[in-house]
């Protein structure tokens, strides 16, 4: 059934991001009202009535797309946090992130996304990253390769003595630990700032203009469209005991997700120092 599914034509998928954007997503965009937000865990991490509403459009639609699948979706999780566990089950299931980089909504500014992932098993087979008001959709397909506004990206790889540029987690989002692995990219030869959207920074590494990511939280549905997209680019995963990040979790954090094998050891050589 995926198979067939994964053959046939996925712009019915690409159809329904953009509905689901257009409907519950930009009419909100910079009209929010105060108490159409709300903290989750804290002031750092906020839902708004778009992130529910854009969620409940997709999960509707996905379904309908591929009988028999389940959605994974972040505000779904966090309302029951066993939904989670379908990430890794038998059923085919869709990664959502409805509006990834929520504060950059929140604030108007037009750096967020929304972020669909198909995977069967644990193995991802399709990703979807759409920045709606930029109007990019970046697609990816395991095996596929990886486009952009239907042009085909390539990571590429950074000279071997360059600066490597790396996006990293926030701090309120890491560890003592964590924190103390991410010091290691302030270190001759790198040049970390904190990231964005996700979803985003996965794009630019896909098209060669971030050389990697450092991230210290394993939730799927921010990972799983980056990851794919980034490999099918040419570009490779690593968490920090040297294996790729599995997007069922267990992870050993930070990881690096970069632009070439070379780049994400010499990435997870500074954190491991």
């Amino acid at each position: 059934m995926i198979e067939d599914f994964l053959q046939g034509d996925l712009s019915d998928v690409e159809e329904a991001v953009r509905k689901a954007a257009a409907a519950e997503i930009m009419p909100r965009f910079r009209q929010l009202a105060a108490d159409e937000v709300v903290e989750k865990s804290g002031p750092h991490d906020l839902v708004t009535v778009a992130d529910r509403l854009a969620e409940e459009h997709l999960t509707a639609a996905l379904i309908g797309l591929l009988p028999g699948s389940v959605v994974v979706g972040e505000e779904a999780v966090h309302a029951d946090p066993a939904v989670y566990s379908a990430v890794t089950g038998d059923a085919p299931v869709w990664i959502v992130d409805p509006v990834d980089g929520t504060r950059q909504f929140v604030r108007g500014e037009d750096g967020f996304c929304t972020l669909v992932a198909l995977a069967h098993r644990g193995e991802l087979l399709a990703s979807w990253t759409y920045a709606p008001a930029r109007d990019q959709l970046a697609v990816a397909v395991r095996g596929g390769g990886a486009r952009l506004d239907g042009v085909p990206l390539h990571t590429g790889s950074p000279a071997p003595d360059a600066v490597l540029r790396v996006a990293t987690s926030h701090p309120d989002y890491t560890t003592d630990a964590q924190k103390r692995a991410l010091l290691g990219l302030v270190t001759p030869g790198i040049s970390p700032r904190p990231c964005g959207a996700a979803g985003l920074e996965y794009l630019a590494v896909a098209r060669g203009e971030l050389d990697a990511v450092a991230f210290s939280w394993e939730a799927a549905w921010d990972h799983a469209a980056g990851l794919l997209l980034v490999t099918e680019a040419g570009g490779a995963h690593l968490t920090l005991d040297g294996v790729p990040f599995r997007i069922g979790g267990g992870n050993a954090l930070p990881f690096t997700v970069a632009r070439s094998t070379a780049t994400a050891e010499r990435v997870l050589g500074a954190l491991r120092s």
